[in-house]
């Protein structure tokens, strides 16, 4: 009877099972690590939203085209009769409150296609697949900032097409531009956390009307001042007031101040609202969303 002989193993050679692959042989190294692998993530989850676009456009041609009729509707129709305190054009005061009141304009579409992938179970499958927890929200945020700040450029052109200028430095127009799109960043996560406890899409229109009477209540049409006294403290407070009477005060419109506290501090008030609003919702969406899957 022979003896099966084996070659002896080669030096330095492990018998067992093989060592686990370097960390930087592995995908996500390879891609930056967990934050490259976020970062490229949530750039996927975008790049499915500008998909949408494409194939849909009369949704994102809509939500451009409308605060454009909303601000031709009142400078040339309503502005007639509007009175600017201090003296001034009623166009000038009217455009940087319509770009701060457009920060609230299209919220309902994110809301609706954030419930859309809720009901037909697109969120689920998102979690089931090898892809960073925080794509999903981060790619959905990113695809409404771009829209937002399509948005900006389009009523920033028709203001001009229309007579508007801003009367300060590029410094001054890039800090009120950065103001604005604060202050639409802090109601997104507002609207993410109400689409996920409305959680249908037919829940959605309803709690977009209460959106309406934050932007309408305001300073962006008329002044505190010309307002029953109740009435002008409420808009004065307004964290849609602060950031219109603050891109006023950048563009060196009329119709700044008024001598409350509100109006004398705005770009004080139009950075800290927003950052108190993005406080309280960003942490309960996220959760929200994280306790889908329990």
């Amino acid at each position: 009877m022979t003896t099966a002989t084996h070659p002896p193993a080669h030096p330095g050679t492990h018998p067992g099972p093989h060592p686990p692959a370097s960390p930087a042989a592995s995908p996500a190294a390879g891609r930056g690590g967990r934050p490259g692998r976020a970062l490229t993530d949530a750039w996927t989850m975008t790049r499915r939203g500008l998909a949408h676009w494409a194939r849909q456009p009369a949704q994102l041609v809509v939500g451009l085209v409308f605060p454009v009729m909303v601000l031709l509707m009142f400078a040339y129709f309503l502005g007639g009769g509007m009175t600017v305190p201090g003296g001034g054009d009623y166009k000038e005061y009217l455009v940087p409150g319509m770009l701060a009141l457009t920060m609230a304009f299209g919220l309902e579409s994110t809301m609706i296609a954030v419930t859309q992938d809720l009901n037909k179970g697109v969120i689920d499958r998102f979690r089931s697949m090898p892809i960073a927890p925080s794509a999903v929200l981060v790619g959905r945020s990113a695809l409404d900032m771009l829209q937002s700040a399509l948005g900006l450029l389009v009523l920033i052109g028709t203001g001009l097409a229309m007579g508007w200028r801003w009367h300060g430095g590029l410094a001054d127009a890039s800090a009120a531009v950065g103001l604005l799109l604060l202050l639409r960043f802090a109601m997104l996560w507002l609207g993410i956390h109400l689409a996920m406890v409305a959680g249908r899409p037919e829940l959605v229109q309803a709690v977009q009307v209460l959106i309406w009477p934050v932007g309408f209540l305001s300073n962006v049409f008329a002044a505190p001042e010309s307002m029953p006294g109740w009435l002008g403290a409420i808009a004065d407070w307004n964290p849609m007031s602060a950031t219109a009477t603050a891109v006023r005060e950048l563009f060196g419109s009329p119709g700044q101040g008024g001598g409350s506290w509100p109006a004398d501090h705005a770009q004080l008030l139009a950075v800290c609202w927003p950052l108190a609003l993005l406080a309280v919702f960003f942490p309960l969406a996220v959760g929200r969303y994280k306790g889908l899957s329990r």
